[in-house]
C-alpha cells in the first residue's frame, strides 16, 4: 500500500510501498479516504515522543483520518464491514497512521462518521475538535463569562472559539482584520489585532474589569504570566502547551490550567452530532493529495500553511 513514512526521527518524510497492516485484538482495519495534518505529526516525526513510548520504523505519520471499515480484528465488536467510521489511527509502536490507503486502530479509537458531513470533514475533526472541547470543558466557560482565546485562529482555536460561544459565554479572539469576520461569523463578539500592539493593554482598553478565562494557544510562560494581569481574581488561564506556570499565576489569584486531551469514541459522537445538527463548522483550509502530503507537512513545520488541511488518499 502506499504510506507518507519516515524511516528514523528527523528523517524527511517520503512515499513509501508498505505492507497493509493487520488489525489486531480489538481493532479495525479502515480504509482511509482522508487523512488530515496536524503540526503533530511531523513533531512526531521529530521525535517528540521518543523518551514516552516505543515508535516502531517505518512509522507512518498521521493521526486523524476517516474512511470505512474493510475488516475486524479478535473481539472487535462495535463496527461492521463497510461502517464509515473517523477519529485517531497513530499507533506508535506499531508504526501505524492515517497517511496511508489502510490504517489499523482500536475500535474505541473511532466514532460512526457524522451522517451529514463529508468524510473531508469528519478527517479534519478528531484531534483539534477534541482537543478543544475538553480544553473548554477543563477551563470551566460558564454562560456570562468573557473569554480571551489568543491563537484562535488555528484549528484547535476556531473550535475553541464555537464551543465557548455556545455555552453564552463572550468571546474575544485574536486576529489579524482578514480573519476578523471569519471568527465573528463562528460566535466571536470581538477580535483584537494582535500586531498593532500588546495584547493586554488592548483588552484593559476595552474592558478595564478584565475577563474571566484566558485560553492561550501559542505563549510561553513568561509572556503568559504577563497576560494574567488582565484576568479576575479567581479566573482561570489555560495553555495547550504547558505554560501555565501555577507558582506565578498564583501570585495573580488565577488558577493556572495545562489542558491535556482526553480523547475517547464518546467524545467523537459528540462532535459528530455538535456537526450533524449544524453547531459547529469545520474550516478546511487546503486540500491536497498522498503523495504532495510530504510538501504539505513541510509547509506546515515552516508556518507557512493557513487553516486545516486533509490529505485525499
Amino acid at each position: 500500500m502506499r504510506a507518507v513514512a519516515v524511516t528514523e526521527f528527523g528523517a524527511e518524510p517520503q512515499v513509501m510501498d508498505l505492507p497493509q497492516p493487520e488489525p489486531g485484538p480489538g481493532e479495525v482495519l479502515v480504509r482511509v479516504a482522508v487523512a488530515a495534518l496536524n503540526p503533530l505529526d511531523w513533531k512526531i516525526a521529530d521525535g517528540m515522543l521518543r523518551d514516552a513510548m516505543p515508535h516502531a520504523f517505518p512509522l507512518v505519520l498521521g493521526v486523524d483520518g476517516a474512511g470505512e471499515v474493510v475488516a475486524v480484528g479478535p473481539g472487535a465488536d462495535r463496527y461492521a464491514l463497510g461502517d464509515r467510521v473517523f477519529g485517531q489511527f497513530m499507533r506508535l509502536g506499531a508504526g501505524g497512521g492515517s497517511y496511508a490507503d489502510f490504517a489499523a486502530t482500536a475500535e474505541e479509537a473511532v466514532a460512526p462518521a457524522p451522517s451529514r458531513a463529508t468524510l473531508m470533514t469528519a478527517a479534519a475533526l478528531p484531534t483539534a475538535g477534541m482537543t478543544a472541547w475538553n480544553l473548554v470543558e477543563e477551563a470551566g466557560v460558564r454562560e456570562g463569562d468573557r473569554v480571551l482565546i489568543v491563537g484562535a485562529t488555528g484549528g484547535v482555536g476556531t473550535f475553541a472559539t464555537q464551543f465557548a460561544a455556545g455555552r453564552g459565554a463572550e468571546v474575544i479572539v485574536t486576529a489579524r482584520p482578514g480573519a476578523a469576520v471569519l471568527m465573528c461569523d463562528l460566535g466571536a463578539a470581538e477580535t483584537i489585532d494582535h500586531s498593532h500592539g500588546r495584547i493586554a493593554e488592548q483588552v484593559l482598553s476595552a474592558h478595564p474589569e478584565g475577563v474571566d478565562i484566558v485560553i492561550d494557544l501559542v505563549h510561553d510562560a513568561s509572556a503568559l504570566t504577563d497576560l494574567a494581569r488582565i484576568v479576575r481574581s479567581g479566573g482561570t488561564v489555560a495553555s495547550t502547551i504547558g505554560a501555565a506556570d501555577a507558582a506565578a499565576l498564583e501570585l495573580h489569584g488565577v488558577r493556572a490550567l495545562n489542558a491535556q486531551n482526553s480523547p475517547s469514541s464518546a467524545l467523537l459522537s459528540t462532535l459528530a452530532t455538535e456537526l450533524d445538527e449544524g453547531r459547529l463548522t469545520v474550516l478546511i483550509g487546503h486540500e491536497t493529495t498522498l503523495e504532495e502530503a510530504p510538501a504539505a507537512l513541510a509547509a506546515s513545520r515552516s508556518g507557512r500553511a493557513r487553516g486545516k488541511t486533509v490529505i485525499r488518499v
